[in-house]
């Protein structure tokens, strides 16, 4: 199934954002910037984003807050959208043009499993929930971020996609690791 990392990455997250209270959505995250509803807003927000990317359409970002409400819901629907438009025929293979670079419809689509699963594990830390998520795709998106994720894309949070490497405890498991890998302190 090509869209398997992709939508192993949704479940996992999924599961964390299950664990959700309403009394949480105000609660800070690894990501200094965002709480838990902005949190929950980039990554159902960009769920749509990939997609729309992938189809060649332009996602147009609004100002719905989907931390408001069912959230569950909201993302059960850009996951259903996303796994649709990236397992449409000749996505994966063709170029998609990209305000930082040029992709191939695959390589997209691992930008969006990392954001969503590395989110994942953002929203599990911040809820006090185990951040051992998925230990084999941990390991496989770590694998590709050490080649996909250049220092020209690390810097302080607001200036740059990721921040500096954090340095892992030996200990820690694949999720921690590739957190620690895109900038997260651990």
């Amino acid at each position: 199934m090509p869209t398997r990392q992709l939508s192993r990455a949704f479940a996992s997250t999924r599961v964390v954002l299950a664990k959700v209270g309403p009394d949480q959505l105000d609660t800070a995250t690894p990501c200094v910037s965002w709480d838990v509803r902005a949190l929950i807003n980039h990554f159902v927000g960009s769920a749509r984003w990939g997609a729309s990317a992938a189809m060649g359409a332009g996602y147009e970002i609004t100002d719905e807050d989907y931390g408001a409400g069912d959230f569950l819901a909201s993302y059960d629907d850009s996951i259903k959208v996303a796994l649709a438009a990236f397992g449409s025929a000749g996505v994966l293979e063709k170029t998609i043009e990209l305000a930082f670079g040029e992709f191939s419809g695959a390589d997209l689509m691992g930008m969006v499993a990392r954001d969503q699963f590395t989110h994942g594990w953002d929203l599990a830390r911040a809820i006090g929930y185990h951040t051992d998520l998925d230990p084999e795709l941990a390991d496989e998106l770590l694998i590709q971020a050490r080649v996909e994720i250049l220092d020209a894309y690390r810097g302080p949070e607001g200036e740059a996609i990721f921040g500096p490497i954090v340095e892992a405890p030996a200990s820690a498991c694949p999720a921690d690791r590739l957190a620690a890998f895109l900038g997260r302190s651990i």
